[in-house]
């Protein structure tokens, strides 16, 4: 991790630093920020994020990662248990960083997953475009999705860190499915393609949802290059606040 903070993302040593709960919640603040989405893990327990969590439920919420796909039954069991205990916006994979092995979202692997989550109404985030890191990345195609979506139609289903260099792969698969969002998390708003902002503008303005990466993009960069976008008032909203709402926490009309 310490390579990829050098050598990708090119941060200083504080991305590793620990966070103050009073500190965040004031940068939230200081940008409109209502509710953050932290990492957890099954796999790796998250003290930080759930203590985050429990102190203050109306402004933080989980996502759960670390579930084993290859014996999925006991994560399973446990993601479960997670949700009936916790707040949980929704639960994510990342195909090109699985430790066991990579396996394209299409592969039956997935299927003990995609099938738990639908059934709960669980969403599900899946790590698409090529990854930054030195790892193979053709397994994050996002058209390795549009089988997903045709066999699994009532999973909710997220694109996740973009979708670069596959784009209008992605454009065409929130197109033609009902529950595929789009996230651009790990993304500096001002370097989204024309293509995606034409897509919000138009077509999909309750398609697309923001996020940011903190602590390697911090809110105090992103959130103000999305409130620059080109983007009618409306899609910026939806962008902003109102897509995830719907999406991760069903309190918003769609």
């Amino acid at each position: 991790m310490t390579r990829v903070r050098e050598d990708y993302f090119k941060g200083p040593k504080s991305v590793f630093d620990p966070v103050d709960l009073g500190e965040l919640l004031e940068e939230m603040d200081a940008h409109g920020v209502t509710k953050a989405i932290l990492m957890d893990s099954l796999a790796k327990p998250s003290v930080t994020a759930r203590k985050f969590v429990e102190a203050r439920p109306d402004r933080f919420t989980l996502a759960m990662g670390g579930v084993n796909l290859l014996r999925p039954m006991p994560s399973l069991r446990e993601l479960t248990a997670v949700v009936k205990d916790l707040p949980v916006a929704y639960t994510v994979v990342g195909p090109s960083f699985s430790g066991y092995g990579q396996y394209p979202p299409s592969d039956s692997v997935y299927y003990p997953l995609y099938t738990k989550c639908a059934e709960m109404g669980l969403a599900l985030c899946v790590n698409t475009g090529l990854p930054g890191p030195p790892i193979p990345g053709e397994v994050q195609n996002p058209i390795h999705l549009d089988r997903v979506c045709v066999r699994f139609p009532e999973l909710k289903l997220c694109m996740i860190h973009g979708a670069d260099p596959w784009w209008e792969v992605a454009i065409r698969l929130l197109m033609k499915y009902e529950n595929m969002r789009l996230m651009t998390s790990a993304w500096s708003p001002k370097r989204l393609p024309d293509s995606l902002l034409h897509y919000m503008r138009t077509r999909g303005p309750k398609k697309v949802i923001f996020a940011s990466d903190s602590p390697v993009l911090r809110m105090s960069r992103v959130v103000p290059e999305a409130l620059a976008l080109d983007l009618p008032s409306e899609a910026k909203e939806n962008y902003l606040h109102n897509n995830a709402e719907a999406f991760f926490f069903g309190t918003h009309e769609e």
